[in-house]
């Protein structure tokens, strides 16, 4: 590659991979770990052939990402750098003659010390006497975000160490597989976006702004270096970390000490041959020298170690066949296709499946049942289908197409515009039972208090509820059985479900689960249609021309109504004596008809639903934007960006008190 060659794609590669980068670093991942490191090693080559094209604003010469707003910086004293990858044993060995040359000149020992790199988000504790006083995230490497209250939340950082000491240390916060999968699941069940990945979910857990969000996620931590210590000195980097347990910090566990470079090699084989047994994902081994004295001989650059590298592993590669592609029917009624393979040994893992994402993902690979293919599992993530090899295409190929009703229930299975799942539409589909039954109940829906997850779960898998109606035949005994002395449980809860047939329709409304519509839409509806049946046959353009629901929304009720299914449950629940129409009779006061409000800041009297309440109950709408339409804005005391548009735009701002006039 010529100079003009080399400048034309260092051009195009700076922006793409700042790009990657900032995708990062903001816990979406775009491409694998692997794609992103051989475009920086392809930019750091041309970078080194051409040094006169380095530019400053190259992701070369920087590391980490910047600071989030919501939290206070805090400057690193000792900067946290980032490592040196190699991608093969040649270049580790290139590394150990560097290291051997400095160490010649200074008369010192090499050893090295081989550990896992933990693939998660690295930080910095500091203790003060020993206490726990501040955590950061490592940021830019000179200055990070301050999240000691997050990561106090996590149970493995210890609060106090067993010596008064003054001490740095730096450590990878991460979430374990077991772990991430049980989450993953968990937000599959609620219909959240799911994670793409550990590292991003820690990531994204450890950076909230809400410690209670942090709190509620399983953040584990391993350390693995001492930036700074008071009073205290050490020969060998692995008596450091032999110190560190002693303290009290959960130390990396996989730490080899190495006599040689050789030794090392061997070490990072072991850890690629039994990665698949360790409890925590890694995306690579590191080699570090041992010897704390010869590390500062050896010194640093701008932004890494010259005394360690961080070895990457290869994401391996096999070629298989795709027996079949089967479809599976997920809690939330996404159908997703699944290649059947034959059984193939991947990065120490029998593969035999797999997923295929959607329909675009099988149309992009172009992938017929019968093809060869090409399996890939880079680092700990979900195997995956990389290329189709469309040389070894016999001919005895079949296409595949996604089904048009749903394999469980036989209802109508439907791709929204905009979504690449399809759906099943059936709201009686066993598959989904345990999602639905959750979420009819739950306190948006019907609010049935006591019939929660767990007691849910244990009806269905003991055949007590076989559909959401079954809910109101249950028998004081069938639920007094659940639980040991669980009669005044089985009794309170039977009152609750009684209770719950005399909801408003719009609980019901909610309650059935209709795709785009919630607690605000749902009311909507009910203030219009007064009844479920008048809801039921109520046409698109009936639907679009009400407030709160558009296009998209009244197709999605349409669709549902006309199901076989619901027609079947809407009965069910009109035999069990379900309320299905307004019982609250419409506000006679509608001070506020037409009006929309924006709501910010804390409020000292009402929190936001009240507010809200009182604001719908006057004929008013509350709005999560402020725009040139917006009435009032309700500011409290914190008001952020809201209130600083509402004032731009000359909205009419209004404190509690005067709030408080308006509705007395």
């Amino acid at each position: 590659m010529n100079k003009q060659e080399a400048k034309n794609r260092i051009e195009e590669l700076i922006p793409l991979l700042k790009y990657y980068t900032q995708k990062y670093f903001d816990d979406e991942q775009i491409v694998s770990d692997y794609e992103y490191d051989m475009l920086m090693q392809e930019l750091k080559n041309l970078e080194k052939e051409y040094p006169d094209l380095i530019k400053k604003d190259s992701p070369t010469q920087k590391v980490g990402s910047s600071i989030k707003k919501g939290f206070s910086e805090v400057t690193h004293e000792v900067p946290l750098q980032s490592l040196q990858d190699v991608f093969s044993f040649e270049d580790v060995i290139e590394f150990d003659k560097r290291i051997k040359k400095k160490a010649e000149e200074v008369n010192k020992e090499t050893n090295y010390v081989v550990e896992t790199k933990i693939d998660g988000l690295s930080s910095a504790l500091t203790y003060k006497d020993g206490k726990f006083i501040l955590g950061a995230t490592r940021g830019n490497g000179l200055v990070g975000e301050d999240v000691t209250h997050n990561l106090a939340t996590i149970k493995s950082i210890p609060k106090k160490l067993t010596e008064q000491i003054d001490i740095t240390v730096r450590g990878e916060v991460f979430i374990g597989k077991k772990e991430f999968d049980k989450m993953n699941e968990e937000r599959g069940f609620e219909e959240e976006n799911m994670f793409a990945n550990a590292r991003n979910a820690a990531a994204g857990s450890l950076r909230q702004l809400d410690s209670s969000i942090t709190a509620k996620r399983p953040l584990d931590i391993y350390i693995f270096n001492v930036q700074k210590i008071e009073n205290k000195e050490f020969n060998s980097h692995y008596e450091e970390l032999q110190y560190l347990e002693d303290l009290g910090f959960n130390v990396n566990p996989v730490r080899i000490l190495c006599t040689n470079i050789e030794e090392a090699i061997e070490a990072i084989k072991k850890i690629g041959e039994e990665r698949q047994n360790l409890s925590f994902g890694i995306d690579g081994a590191v080699v570090k020298v041992d010897n704390l004295s010869l590390r500062e001989d050896l010194g640093q650059t701008s932004k890494t170690p010259r005394w360690a590298v961080a070895y990457k592993y290869p994401p391996e590669k096999k070629e298989t066949k795709l027996k079949d592609i089967i479809c599976q029917v997920g809690r939330t009624g996404a159908i997703t296709p699944m290649a059947i393979l034959e059984p193939v040994v991947v990065a120490g893992s029998t593969i035999s499946k797999t997923t295929l994402h959607n329909e675009d993902f099988i149309k992009e690979k172009d992938l017929k049942i019968g093809d060869t293919v090409v399996i890939q599992k880079a680092g700990d993530v979900i195997p995956e289908v990389v290329e189709v090899i469309k040389e070894k295409r016999t001919g005895e190929e079949k296409d595949f197409n996604m089904p048009q009703i749903c394999p469980v229930c036989g209802a109508p299975a439907i791709r929204e515009e905009g979504e690449a799942a399809i759906r099943c539409m059936g709201i009686e589909c066993p598959a989904k039972l345990l999602r639905n039954i959750i979420h009819f109940v739950s306190k948006e829906g019907m609010d049935i208090e006591g019939l929660g997850s767990s007691i849910v779960e244990q009806l269905i898998e003991n055949n007590l509820i076989q559909n959401i109606a079954d809910i109101y035949t249950l028998k004081l005994e069938d639920i007094a059985s659940l639980k040991k002395n669980g009669k005044k449980f089985a009794s309170n809860l039977i009152q609750s479900i009684q209770n719950s047939k005399s909801n408003d329709l719009y609980k019901l409304i909610t309650a059935l689960g209709i795709r785009h519509v919630g607690t605000k839409s749902a009311k909507t509806l009910a203030k219009n249609f007064k009844t479920i049946d008048k809801l039921a046959v109520a046409t698109i353009e009936e639907l679009s021309n009400i407030d709160d629901v558009g296009e998209i929304t009244a197709k999605s009720i349409q669709e549902f109504f006309t199901q076989s299914q619901t027609i079947d449950l809407i009965e069910k629940l009109k035999k069990a004596n379900v309320n299905m129409q307004v019982i609250q009779e419409d506000s006679i006061d509608e001070r506020f008809n037409n009006m929309t409000f924006v709501l910010t800041g804390s409020l000292e009297k009402y929190t936001r639903e009240q507010a809200t309440q009182i604001i719908e109950k006057f004929g008013g709408k509350v709005s999560s934007s402020v725009s040139k339409k917006t009435t009032y804005v309700l500011s409290g005391e914190d008001a952020g960006s809201k209130l600083t548009k509402a004032q731009n735009l000359g909205v009419n701002i209004i404190s509690e008190q005067e709030f408080e006039n308006l509705i007395k």
